[in-house]
This record gives structure tokens, C-alpha cells and sequence, in this order.
């Protein structure tokens, strides 16, 4: 991932950070009004867009944790990306696990999703060659 030169001095000391957050543009995405609605990846029932990872939202700006490898100069190397190439980059934050990680106990209609398996369609599926 590279930034533009002039945000260079900005990386300064993230290095040492196994994780950044990637604040992120969805710029291959169209939102209708009707997208309120959204069948997410992990069931088969129409939810709402807030309670769900889908990208097509009313305003597209997705966020990501990574693992961040190595910087050298304005390119970043990292993986665990969920983000296609060239996708714009808004903002860069360091993960801080006392901050960005939270113990919990609702996670409301994924549980079920996950417990029972269901996945709605094969969108995530590598394709055979």
C-alpha cells in the first residue's frame, strides 16, 4: 500500500505497531435507498445496513485492522487485507489492544448466523481456474 510522498513524515513511528486501523473509500460501490436492507454474507435474512459488514452504505467508508509487516518509504506492507487495490485511503490509526479491544456479550443476529453455519451466497468463495 503506498501513501502520497507528503504524508511520509506521518508514518513516522508506526513501525512498531503490529496492527493499524485503514479508514478506506468504497469506491466500487452504489448505494440506492432501497440498500437499507442488505442481505449480509452470514445469513440468509434481510438486515439492516448498520447492522451489517456491507460495503454498499449510504456513506462508503470502510475500516479495516491489519497486520503492517514493514515501511519503507511511502509503501506499506501488510496483510490480513480485506480491501481491493487501489482502493482510496482516508486515514491510517495505530491499533492500541488497550483501546481497540473490547471483551463483549451481544453480538445480536450473528450469533446465530455463525452457530448454525449459514452462509448466503458463495461471493467470498475462491473461483476454480
Amino acid at each position: 500500500m503506498e501513501v502520497f510522498e507528503e504524508f511520509v513524515p506521518g508514518l513516522k513511528d508506526l513501525a512498531g505497531f503490529e496492527r493499524i486501523w485503514l479508514l478506506y473509500w468504497f469506491d466500487r460501490t452504489v448505494f440506492k435507498g432501497s440498500g437499507l436492507l442488505v442481505k449480509p454474507y452470514l445469513d440468509r435474512t434481510r438486515r439492516g445496513v448498520f447492522a451489517t459488514r456491507a460495503p454498499a452504505r449510504p456513506n462508503p467508508i470502510g475500516l479495516s485492522a491489519v497486520r503492517l509487516r514493514k515501511i519503507e518509504g511511502n509503501t506499506l506492507t501488510i496483510c490480513d487485507v480485506d480491501i481491493l487495490d487501489g482502493t482510496p485511503l482516508l486515514d491510517i490509526k495505530p491499533y492500541v489492544p488497550q483501546f481497540d479491544s473490547f471483551s463483549f456479550g451481544r453480538t445480536g443476529w450473528l450469533k446465530g448466523a455463525i452457530a448454525k453455519g449459514i452462509v448466503a451466497d458463495n461471493r467470498f468463495e475462491k473461483k476454480a481456474r
